[in-house]
């Protein structure tokens, strides 16, 4: 998979995102900025995420995924 693919697959479900994607081999490290993450705890955030990745997932596309999900006013400052 491609960084790229990733993003449409989740974007497909988490609109209006921003999305951190490193790819290392079969391993996705994402960082995700989302206003859908309103209101969600830290778990249906995952949950979320997850099942946009889903089919990679089943595949055996994605092997493991590292997540942390921010709401824009969580983000941490850069």
């Amino acid at each position: 998979m491609q960084v790229e693919d990733i993003k449409v697959l989740i974007t497909q479900v988490v609109s209006e995102c921003e999305l951190e994607v490193v790819i290392e081999g079969n391993h996705v490290h994402l960082v995700v900025v989302s206003e859908a993450f309103e209101g969600l705890n830290a778990v249906k955030r995952q949950q979320l995420v997850y099942g946009a990745l889903q089919s990679a997932i089943a595949s055996g596309d994605i092997h493991a995924v590292h997540m942390k999900t921010f709401t824009p006013a969580e983000r941490p400052a850069q």
